[in-house]
């Protein structure tokens, strides 16, 4: 293994690498960066997310760009702006003992006007996404005709999300000797085809192959009934205490759903999905980062661009429809070299999509059990004592009041002591799990799958009785259907909205009375509403293109109360699929899960 300088790199990039802890170049960066240095030659590189590709094209680009001159000389192009600022961070972090660039970032969500003031003080390199990109292009703000080396990465997901035509359209106003280096995970056809039109005899690496996957993700999969993937989903959570992980949903509305249900059952718990404006993204995304969030629940659009260190789980509460799609989601752990694991959770008709993972990554899919709550307790109450042995003794301040603390406990053993203090944490969680029903998909036994009924109707325990009796949780739910036609609307509680003002909202749009309009449920991001059949039409067609402070409404026809759907008409932009499929429902929450389970750790609200 190569160290750094034997790269070729400037002893400045080599000791800002050595700051940042990076010793040894990864694969990708030790094959890659030698050829790059030499800047002459276009260039593919094909490894997973989370193998070090920022590093192994920014150090090259670093060391080629002409400080001197001001005009831009690099375009990094990423599919999402949290990718673009990550690349951009790293940039400037990278050359912080070799030269000062200027390296500036343009993405959607932020200030149009800042961004080219930015931009016309000189940049040697600009990162960015594609649709910002576009919009300077096309206000003539922007000059690519100095570019001489264009980096397409994460390429796949760029044409995933559907920049095909933009790319087409920014690459043809770049020069045609620049050098163009293409990173990409997966290499679809679409790939093959920007090669083909705008490469010539590229240098291709690829690193592990294609499908493969990180060796350093543990893929498993555990089978579980539809209706019980929320309950197998918190046992698997209260199992592992300690937890830095990220949660994929198929939709934004079960996106949603099942963040609000995880925080109503007290885990740290939140959601990241296409509803949510730039403000809100960033706010998420910032506890996620800092870790104060423990887990995030995503769509697969939404969390392209994640890079976050350490996240130790990667759980597929839907399996996606894609294998590229799997495998990005997987790529979000065990990042830098690290391990993670990564969980499918399945039923048993969803077996064959385990099978079409396992032969495209050439390796077979774990199964794991869901654990009983037997498991859960001995887990939570180790994760305790670990505590315990770990926690960090303050002996200053606490000596005063030691004496009226061993006063009272001197007449407790040292055995008692240690069973009185366990017991506080393991008596919620073994009065939660008691009898707590088997999850496992392919329990054969009919005396379980009675025992499971039963703990449905009311053998719960006493906090998930107490749970079913809590008017405030069970107004968040859907009632039953009162006939009329049901709207999602991409407006809810984080945009500051109490009924009255969707009232008002829906009032201002349409046109309707307030007679007309029926039950109003209000969500964290969106929310429901109902009105009569035959003003549906009506709805829609005064949401067309409306905005409630400068924000863009989408209405759509969703899921009657009832559960039948009603077609999928919709008002409104959409840049994710809004198919509302098989729902979580919030009555089953407690049938089994460890709603409040968890002990002291920092995930859990205590109540």
């Amino acid at each position: 293994m190569k160290s750094f300088d034997a790269l070729g790199l400037s002893p400045g990039l080599v000791q800002s690498v050595s700051l940042l802890g990076f010793e040894t170049p990864t694969p990708i960066q030790e094959k890659a960066i030698p050829v790059l240095l030499k800047g002459s030659r276009d260039f593919v590189g094909l490894a997973q997310t989370g193998t070090g590709k920022t590093a192994a094209f920014g150090l090259p680009l670093l060391e080629l760009i002409d400080v001197d001159n001001k005009n831009t000389q690099a375009l990094v192009l990423a599919p999402t702006r949290e990718l673009g600022m990550q690349i951009t961070s790293d940039l400037e972090t990278f050359s912080e003992k070799f030269k000062s660039f200027n390296i500036v970032a343009v993405y959607g969500g932020a200030s149009i006007s800042e961004q080219i003031r930015k931009i016309k003080r000189g940049a040697h390199i600009i990162v960015a996404t594609p649709g910002r990109l576009i919009d300077l292009i096309e206000r003539k703000t922007i000059n690519l005709g100095t570019i001489k080396y264009i980096v397409l990465d994460e390429a796949d997901e760029m044409l995933n999300m559907g920049f095909k035509e933009d790319i087409d359209k920014i690459l043809s106003f770049t020069p045609e000797d620049k050098s163009t280096w293409l990173f990409s995970a997966t290499m679809p056809r679409e790939v093959r085809a920007i090669m083909k039109n705008y490469m010539t005899d590229p240098f291709e690496l690829s690193v592990g192959e294609s499908h493969t996957g990180n060796a350093n993700i543990e893929h498993r999969y555990v089978m579980v009934q539809e209706r019980e993937k929320y309950m197998a989903l918190k046992r698997i959570l209260d199992f592992n205490p300690d937890i830095f992980g990220l949660i994929f949903c198929r939709t934004r509305i079960d996106t949603q759903r099942v963040a609000e249900m995880l925080m109503k059952d007290g885990y740290n718990a939140d959601s990241l999905h296409g509803d949510l404006n730039q403000q809100q993204r960033d706010r998420v995304m910032m506890k996620f980062r800092e870790r104060s969030l423990q887990i995030l629940v995503a769509t697969d659009v939404a969390a392209r661009g994640i890079d976050v260190e350490d996240i130790t789980h990667v759980i597929h509460l839907n399996m996606p429809d894609e294998m590229e799609f799997y495998t990005h989601r997987s790529g979000r752990t065990a990042r830098a070299g690290k391990k993670g694991i990564s969980i499918a959770m399945v039923s048993r008709q969803e077996l064959g999509k385990v099978k079409q993972i396992e032969r495209s990554m050439k390796s077979p899919m774990k199964r794991m059990m869901v654990p009983t709550g037997a498991e859960v307790c001995q887990k939570q109450l180790i994760a305790l004592m670990k505590k315990v042995r770990e926690v960090k003794v303050n002996e200053t301040e606490i000596e005063a009041f030691l004496p009226a603390v061993y006063e009272e406990l001197n007449d407790l053993t040292k055995n008692d002591l240690i069973k009185r203090f366990a017991s506080i944490e393991f008596n919620r969680f073994l009065d939660y799990y008691r009898n707590a029903p088997d999850l496992n998909g392919d329990r054969r036994s009919t005396s379980t799958e009675g025992s499971y009924e039963r703990s449905d109707r009311g053998d719960r325990g006493d906090r998930d009785r107490g749970d079913r009796g809590d008017r405030s949780e069970r107004s968040e739910r859907p009632a039953r259907s009162s006939g009329g036609t049901r709207f999602f609307i991409n407006l809810g509680k984080m945009d500051g909205l109490d009924k009255s003002r969707m009232l008002e909202i829906i009032d201002e749009h349409t046109g309707l009375e307030k007679r007309d309009i029926g039950q109003i449920d209000l969500m964290g991001a969106y929310s429901f509403f109902e009105v009569e059949k035959h003003l549906s039409d009506k709805v829609l067609k005064g949401f067309t293109g409306a905005e409630v402070e400068g924000r863009q409404v989408r209405v759509e026809i969703t899921e009657s109360r009832g559960g039948g759907a009603q077609g999928g008409r919709s008002s409104g932009p959409s840049s994710e699929p809004t198919r509302e499929r098989k729902r979580f429902v919030p009555g089953n929450k407690g049938t089994s899960g460890g709603s409040n389970g968890g002990g002291d750790r920092f995930h859990r609200k205590r109540r």
